[in-house]
């Protein structure tokens, strides 16, 4: 399994031939300016919230890669009305399989609104399960014990966790979040995009390591393998 990182909470999860794009934000992100927009392959687009710094990518690169959009009810049907034909609905508690495995929608304690301000439905996380790996994608979330539950149903490999706080959880709360879905492997996001989630990777590092996590600090634009 390859993971690309295209800044903020934005990642390409390559699996087998499917290729997996989670919340892209890349042109208005300017820690993102080395990336080659137009080179980011997607067959999937999966969304775990409306707001701009997760979607605003989204309509372009869906339009040329005819990527399939997976989100909740109201973001699937809000790029329909953009003229983004395929997609797929989901809601909170909802599992579908697809050619890369099973994914299920978790909840996420966040909020969720449109660019233009409209409503963007209840903000989700994603487990999704291959026959590779298993891993969460939180999306932007506070830390809940909803979250002890995945741990019940699957047994995940590594999970993408926001470590910036402030909109977020922080560093703690994530290696909590580790703890109760029972992986000790964070890929941090969500965080030094703005100044409000700006961090000190030394201490969020230092901080992994008194909680006997694996904390994971992606370059943009860098790939590693899992």
């Amino acid at each position: 399994m390859k993971i690309t990182y295209f800044g903020h909470s934005c990642f390409l999860v390559e699996m087998g031939e499917n290729r997996l794009l989670f919340d892209p934000f890349i042109k208005p992100n300017p820690l993102a300016s080395t990336v080659n927009f137009s080179a980011i392959e997607a067959d999937y687009i999966i969304l775990s919230h409306g707001h701009v710094d997760h979607v605003a990518d989204v309509e372009e690169i869906a339009k040329r890669t005819e990527a399939t959009i997976i989100a909740n009810w109201e973001i699937a049907n809000w790029f329909g009305n953009k003229g983004i034909v395929k997609a797929h609905a989901m809601n909170t508690g909802g599992k579908c399989g697809f050619e890369f495995g099973t994914l299920k929608m978790v909840t996420a304690i966040h909020s969720s609104s449109m660019p233009d301000g409209t409503y963007g439905g209840n903000p989700n996380g994603y487990v999704i399960e291959s026959a590779e790996k298993t891993f969460y994608y939180s999306g932007d979330t506070a830390l809940t014990f909803d979250m002890k539950l995945i741990a019940d149903e699957f047994k995940i490999d590594f999970a993408f966790f926001p470590i910036g706080d402030n909109f977020t959880m922080g560093i703690e709360d994530a290696c909590a979040a580790a703890t109760f879905v029972k992986t000790d492997t964070i890929i941090g996001m969500h965080y030094n995009t703005f100044p409000p989630i700006e961090i000190s990777e030394i201490e969020v590092m230092e901080t992994a390591r008194i909680n006997n996590k694996k904390l994971i600090l992606m370059n943009v634009g860098e790939t590693i393998e899992l």
